[in-house]
This record gives structure tokens, sequence and C-alpha cells, in this order.
């Protein structure tokens, strides 16, 4: 079929047996026709559109009809990018930011690529592994079922936690300026939905009140910074007071660590824990339950004469020292929980819900006494006479660091706490929907890998002097876009990366300058 274009030169389109369209330009001249260029084959009707273009365009050149010839790259333009779906343009931004800094790390020695997925995932797309699935599919073009997935995480079980562990290490100190003198421990619940229990799923004490769902223990043991060491699980109903020692002396060997201070909270203050401490030659800064002393060492904390910034330092043993520090704005903030606590009680009374049974030690319970036989009520003289407590802080310890620096060292548990959000909020560690152990098992490990990852990435924004939160430099990461083209002509494959926001373009060069 002939269709006139510009007088004399003409573009034919010819249907092959195979179903291709073949787009010629052709001349007339003296009733004689004659081919002068062939532009290929097209398969699918952009093709075509594109080759059609490309044939406007020669004619366009071989008449010198330059009045046309914006109109007709636009039109070439218009044609190309009506080209393009979906598919082609995938999501590159994880990669871009989180996998650079996974492979940084040296993660990327783990060989199985999917491990590299699931942790990229669990930043850009935490959730459940159907999410995984959902991802995988849609931003990355990488075809998974869930079932794979699961395949996987069987197969992986505990085998790459200590690989994960050494590899983490190793960055860590390259990254440390000083050598690890100071860690925190510390440890949370994972609670389950389902209600079956096994031998590590039990239910206990749950620091969530999810006392009817199986758990497990984690215990994390983090530098100064909050940059992760390692991690060990325990079963859910493990006294957390056994957790400690087992993990110190794990990562003791492991890594060689030089005896460093020990950090941590009142939980893991027992008797037999600090005899086994410093049995080891180890240094410790644990939290003190100051209301459990002795009444010659109560005594002189309530009655004492407290001066800003100068706490009290009381010999226990030749090893060791009680710290006791007081701050106005501790002592308004427990001032306030009390009576809070005073008035959910006093609500609970009058509403007929204590019996005996509620009167114990657990929390502000403390203050209720029997009344007669059967009645419950407030010991109000008790409530009142705690008030001397507010605003005071112990710490236990026998390193021979100054009061300041061992409150100041202490107060750094707050790390810890912010990996234990992050791990919970940002990355959704929990609730854990799996039950076999292998799978929960690798489920941490995968976990464990992203926080460090998440970690790296605050820390070159920081140094940067970056206004972007971690937080937020991921939220960025969602619409960094790829696209993939095949050139119509050579058939070569192109990935070309988009331009980017402002925002996005003072992310993506932090990444390339540190990674």
């Amino acid at each position: 079929m002939l269709q006139a274009y510009f007088c004399c030169l003409f573009i034919r389109r010819n249907k092959n047996r195979s179903g291709s369209i073949s787009i010629q330009v052709i001349s007339k001249a003296g009733g004689r026709y004659k081919v002068l260029k062939s532009f290929g084959s097209a398969k699918t009707l952009e093709q075509e559109k594109i080759l059609t273009q490309q044939a406007k365009q020669f004619i366009v050149k071989s008449e010198g009809t330059q009045s046309l010839f914006i109109e007709q790259d636009d039109v070439l333009i218009e044609s190309f990018l009506n080209s393009i779906d979906n598919a082609q343009v995938k999501v590159i931004g994880p990669e871009l930011v989180f996998g650079r800094i996974y492979t940084a790390i040296g993660y990327n020695n783990i060989e199985d690529e999917m491990f590299r997925h699931l942790v990229l995932t669990r930043l850009f797309h935490p959730g459940s592994k159907l999410k995984a699935v959902d991802y995988l599919n849609r931003y990355l073009g990488i075809e998974q079922r869930i079932d794979s997935i699961y395949r996987f995480m069987d197969k992986l079980g505990n085998q790459l936690h200590h690989q994960v562990e050494s590899i983490s290490f190793k960055h860590l100190k390259a990254i440390s300026k000083n050598k690890i003198g100071l860690v925190f421990y510390d440890l949370t619940t994972l609670h389950f939905e389902s209600s079956d229990e096994d031998d590590l799923r039990k239910t206990g004490f749950s620091k969530v009140g999810k006392h009817q769902n199986p758990q497990i223990y984690l215990g994390l043991l983090l530098t100064l910074q909050g940059y992760a060491i390692g991690y060990q699980i325990f079963e859910g109903n493990i006294f957390e007071g056994h957790t400690l020692i087992p993990v110190l002396e794990k990562f003791e060997h492991r890594f060689n660590l030089e005896r460093p201070i020990v950090v941590a909270d009142a939980g893991l203050l027992t008797a037999k824990n600090l005899e086994l401490l410093e049995a080891r030659k180890y240094q410790y800064i644990i939290g003190a339950r100051i209301k459990n002393e002795t009444k010659q060492i109560k005594d002189k904390i309530v009655s004492h004469r407290w001066i800003k910034n100068k706490p009290l330092t009381i010999t226990k043993t030749n090893k060791q020292r009680l710290i006791v520090s007081y701050s106005t704005n501790r002592a308004k903030k427990d001032a306030h929980n009390r009576e809070r606590g005073l008035k959910r009680l006093e609500k609970k009374i009058k509403s007929k819900k204590l019996t005996k049974a509620n009167i114990n030690n657990r929390g502000y319970n403390k203050y209720l006494k029997l009344k007669g036989n059967i009645d419950v009520c407030i010991d109000y003289q008790k409530y009142q006479k705690d008030a001397v407590w507010d605003g005071l802080k112990g710490y236990l310890t026998n390193s021979k660091l100054k009061p300041i620096k061992i409150i100041d060292n202490y107060r750094q548990l707050w790390q810890i706490e912010k990996a234990f959000r992050i791990s919970k909020t940002d990355l959704r560690i929990r609730p854990i929907y799996h039950r076999l152990k292998h799978r929960i098992e690798a489920h941490i490990c995968i976990s464990f890998t992203a926080y460090n990852i998440y970690k790296e990435l605050e820390r070159v924004l920081q140094k940067e002097k970056s206004q972007l939160s971690v937080k937020r430099a991921a939220e960025l990461t969602h619409t960094m876009y790829n696209l993939n083209i095949q050139l119509p002509r050579s058939k070569k494959t192109k990935s070309i990366l988009l331009n980017m926001d402002k925002e996005q373009d003072h992310l993506y060069n932090i990444i390339k300058r540190n990674f």
C-alpha cells in the first residue's frame, strides 16, 4: 500500500509472511518506483510507529523541509514515550542506597542473592514475606513465589548467623577510631501471633503486655555509638539475669574483645551475675535497685543533701561502689507517674475490680493493702513515704571511672533502646508470624543485617552533616526510578537512571562519596 508523502517521496508499509511489518522510503520518478532506504521490520504497533517516524525524518532531511523538522522530532519523541510500559520502569532507589551500603559493609560475600533481596526489602518495604514477594515482583521484576522464600528461609536457618556477625564486626572495627572499651547489653521480647508453644517459643513476662502470646527473648550487644556487635536468641521464659554471661563469653571468644566495661540495666542485676563478672575480670556499670539496699545505705541516701551535678558515692566492698544521683526533672517525672498510678488504683477500687489477689509488689500495686478480711484499699501513708525516692537513680559499679563518667556512660543505654525501637517499628521485626525455629532464626538474621545497614546510613548522614533523617532517606528511595529500553536499530538494552529531585540527588551524592 502506497501513502503519498511530500509529493515525490513515499513511505511503504509491507506486511511480511512472519506477520511483521517492513517500513521503506521509496521515490517515484517517471512512473517508476525506487527503494531509497529500508528501516527494518516491526513486530509491535509501537515499533512500527517508531520506524515510521524515522522514515518521515529521512524524507524531511532528503527534501530539506527544515520548517517541519522540530514538529517531526516532537512526534518521534511522543511516539517513543508512548512505547514505554510500566514493566520497563523499576524502583532503583533501594539498590542505589541500601544496596551499595550492603556491598560496602561486605554482606555481598554472602553468595545467595535471595538473602540480599530479603534484607533490602526489610529496609524498603518491611512487613510480612508476602510483602517481600510483592516488592520483588512489582518493583524489581523478579518473579518469586512465597513458597520459594520459605524454602530459602528453611535452608538459611541459623547458618548465616555467625557469618553475618563476623562481617558486621569487621566493618565495625574498620569504622571505629578507638577500641571497643564499652559495651551495652539488654533484652527485649518478641511475641508471636500463634498461641502454640514449643522448645523456643514460651509464654513468659512480656515487656509489651503480650503475656498470653508465646515469645522469645532477643539479647543485643551494642557499642557506645549504638552499633550492633551481635545477638543471641533465648527461649521466652528464661530469667533475664541468666542471659548476660553467655552472651559476653560468646563474643569475647569470637572477637577477642579486650574485656570492655559492661553496661546493663537493673534487670540484669543479680548477685550471681556480679560474682561471675568479677571472677572473669569484667568491669561493669549496672542499674541499682536502691530501695532494696540495707537500711543503713537507704538512710544515708534519703538524708543526703543534694548538690547539683554532685552524685553521692557509697563504698560497698573493696571493689564495688554505689553511685546515686538526683535530678529535679526526674523527680517531677517520678512524682507525676506515682500520682497517675494512684489515680488508676483509686478508679479500680471504686469500680470494685481489685481483689486480694491484686495485693503484690508489681508496679503501683505495692500501695494496696487489705482492710479487714476482704476489702482492698490504698495505703496512702506508704504512697507519701515513697516521695523521698523521687528523682533518685542508683548505679552499681566496680570500675575506677569517676562518678560523673559512670552516670554518663549508663545514660547511653538509650542507644540500645533506640536499636530495639528501630527494629520493632522501622524494620517491623515483630510480631513474628513464623512458627518453625529455623525460620525464626532466619527472620532475626535478616533483621539484624538490615539494622546494621540502617545504622551505617545514619553514620554517613551525620558525617556529611545532612539534614536528612534515615527514615526520610528511606522514603526518598521509593521514588528513584530506572528505565530499561531497547534501542530500535541495535536492539541493545539500555538502562537509564531518571532524573531525581533535589533531596534525592543530595542523598545519592552522599552515597556515591562514601561507598
